[in-house]
C-alpha cells in the first residue's frame, strides 16, 4: 500500500485546526495534530517523520518562529506559514527561520491546498536529477566553490555548505541561466512553480539567505548579483 503524505499542522485554535483537518483528509493527506511547539517537536521527531508542515506563528509557549529553527535542522519537509500577522517583518523572519512559504489569515483553503501541491511537485535534493554537467565551479578566486548538482552538495575548499531544499532549488535555477538577469517572477516560476500566489519578496529572502552562503562578503556579492530594477544574475568568477 502506499505510504500517504504526512502532513503536520501546528494550529493552538482547535476549530481552525478541525476544519483543516477535515479539508485535508479529503485530500488524501494523513494528518498530525498539534496544538503547541513541543508536541509539534514531537512529531518531526518522531521516526516516520512527516511529509508537510503548516505552522501558526502565534502559539502559546514556544511561538512558530522558535520551533521552525528547531524543526528545521531535523527534517527537509517544506513549511508553510499560516498567520494574521501580516507585516513584511513577520514574513522575512519566518522565511528566515527556515520556512518555504507565508499564507495569512484568513485565508481561502483552495489557497492552502494549492500551495501544499506546489511543494509536493517540487523535486526533493535527494531526487534531483542527473545532467550531463552535474559539477559547477563558482568561486576560483576565495579557494573552490563547488556545486555537485548531482550529489546535491555545495562545498568551499571541500567543506560542504548546508543548502536547504529550496536554496538547492534556487541555485539549481539560476547555474541553469548562467550569466543570465532572472526576474522575481521568472525565479518564483521556476522555484516555486504556479501554485505560488504570494509575494515576491519570498525570492529576495531566499536570495539573501543563498548569498550568504555563496560569497565570502555578502554585503559585497560578486557571484549572486542584483540587477537593479530586473532581478538577479549568478556570475561564476
Amino acid at each position: 500500500m502506499e505510504r500517504m503524505t504526512r502532513l503536520l499542522v501546528l494550529e493552538d485554535d482547535a476549530g481552525l485546526r478541525a476544519s483543516l483537518r477535515m479539508v485535508l483528509e479529503d485530500e488524501g493527506y494523513q494528518v498530525l495534530e498539534a496544538e503547541d511547539a513541543e508536541r509539534g517537536l514531537e512529531i518531526v521527531a518522531d521516526p516516520e517523520g512527516v511529509d508537510l508542515m503548516l505552522v501558526d506563528l502565534m502559539l502559546r509557549g514556544m511561538d512558530g518562529f522558535s520551533f521552525i529553527q528547531r524543526a528545521r535542522p531535523q527534517t527537509e519537509a517544506p513549511i508553510v506559514v499560516v498567520s494574521a500577522r501580516d507585516g513584511v517583518e513577520d514574513i522575512v523572519a519566518a522565511l528566515e527561520s527556515g520556512a518555504d512559504d507565508y499564507v495569512t489569515k484568513p485565508f481561502l483553503v483552495d489557497e492552502v491546498k494549492a500551495r501544499l501541491k506546489a511543494l509536493l511537485r517540487r523535486p526533493s535534493m535527494s531526487g534531483a536529477p542527473q545532467r550531463e554537467a552535474d559539477v559547477f565551479v563558482l568561486d576560483s578566486h576565495d579557494g573552490p566553490l563547488v556545486f555537485d548538482r548531482g550529489a546535491a552538495a555545495l562545498t568551499r575548499d571541500g567543506v560542504e555548505i548546508h543548502l536547504t531544499n529550496t536554496e538547492f532549488r534556487l541555485l539549481s535555477a539560476l547555474v541553469d541561466h548562467v550569466g543570465l538577469v532572472l526576474s522575481r517572477s521568472s525565479l518564483l516560476e521556476h522555484v516555486w512553480e504556479r501554485g505560488f500566489f504570494g509575494d515576491e519578496r519570498i525570492v529576495d529572502v531566499h536570495v539573501r539567505r543563498l548569498r550568504k552562503k555563496l560569497e565570502v562578503d555578502p554585503s559585497s556579492p560578486a557571484i549572486l548579483v542584483t540587477v537593479r530594477g530586473l532581478g538577479y544574475r549568478l556570475d561564476r568568477r
